[in-house]
């Protein structure tokens, strides 16, 4: 086995610890996963203190609350950091972003982003980043069927025991939002082997009522993608003989990463609407995409032509910027994007 082949290939999709406990587990020892898994480790063990300390704080400010994705799946994996976290998401109450921006400062944070878009987000050295979401799915103009049936999702949460502000799914309907949320990437940019992994190791948990989950999943529309993601994560981690077009499904994957590429992503959207149509999209993005990214233009939407200017010099000025406008171009380039 090519052992630096398969780091790469965790690293790749934040699976290093996961890999690296399970070649352990097979008696096979590298420094780079067993620095791999201590890494992971020790953010878990940052991320758990802080989180602890911003939910006491909530609490005593009388905000609700509601743990996210990771915060909640780590806790079902065999290890402790075996389940890597980037970074901690947190729904709350959207009314009280104000008090919660000072509790965050509070205790040390730094804004990194507030007030536009579906979350907040704070960091805090050496590893903690919190993003706290006003909402779960936000202004999705293809997903509309997401962020409808999640607009007023107070109503579908349950109190938890012991705490007077702390809300929580039915073990269904957690189920129902971590394959939105997978679905919201995987149509886009892709998404990588941990979401999988993630689902296969939620099924095997929880005893799940799959009659209300597929009644809901019609209403989200997102049916078809629900079967076959379940179908797939099974299939995969029980090591079960994959179809042809699994195989192939098996590949986009792995060339996804954790969160999806830009390459997935443009080839997805040039499949839409064209190259040409790509183009002008991207340099010229309408309305209800700016907004999101420039409030203000919720006031004064005649800044929309200084703003695409502003924003189209702003990416090119910034490293990061570029190298995403080089990525694309060298897509648009090429004659087939399949």
């Amino acid at each position: 086995m090519d052992l630096d082949a398969v780091y790469q290939l965790a690293e790749w999709h934040t699976l290093t610890a996961a890999a690296g406990m399970a070649l352990e587990s097979a008696g096979v020892r590298t420094e780079k996963f067993t620095k791999g898994i201590l890494l992971a480790q020790r953010k878990v063990a940052l991320l758990d203190n802080d989180r602890n300390q911003i939910l006491s704080a909530m609490e005593e400010a009388g905000i609700w609350y509601m743990p996210l994705k990771g915060v909640i799946l780590k806790e079902l994996y065999p290890r402790f950091g075996m389940r890597q976290m980037v970074d901690n998401d947190i729904l709350f109450d959207r009314n009280r972003a104000e008090d919660l921006r000072r509790i965050m400062v509070g205790l040390g944070f730094t804004v990194k982003k507030y007030g536009h878009g579906a979350n907040d987000v704070y960091q805090k050295p050496p590893v903690s980043s919190f993003e706290m979401h006003r909402y779960l799915f936000y202004e999705l103009k293809r997903k509309e069927s997401l962020e409808n049936y999640y607009k007023d999702v107070e109503s579908r949460l349950l109190n938890v025991p012991g705490r007077q502000y702390e809300k929580c799914f039915s073990k269904e309907d957690f189920y129902l939002y971590i394959t939105s949320h997978e679905y919201k990437h995987f149509s886009g940019g892709g998404t990588g082997l941990r979401s999988f992994l993630d689902i296969y190791v939620y099924l095997n948990k929880e005893t799940l009522d799959m009659d209300y989950i597929r009644k809901e999943a019609k209403k989200l529309q997102i049916a078809d993608f629900e079967e076959m993601n379940r179908e797939f994560s099974l299939k995969l981690f029980e090591e079960k003989e994959l179809m042809p077009e699994e195989e192939k499904l098996l590949e986009f994957i792995c060339s996804s990463g954790t969160y999806g590429t830009v390459v997935n992503r443009v080839k997805r959207s040039v499949k839409e609407k064209g190259k040409l149509g790509y183009f002008f999209y991207r340099l010229f993005p309408p309305y209800d995409y700016m907004k999101r990214a420039y409030p203000v233009l919720k006031k004064i939407p005649g800044l929309l032509p200084f703003l695409w200017i502003y924003r189209l010099f702003g990416r090119l000025l910034s490293a990061s910027g570029k190298k995403k406008a080089i990525t694309e171009m060298k897509v648009l380039k090429k004659r087939d994007n399949p």
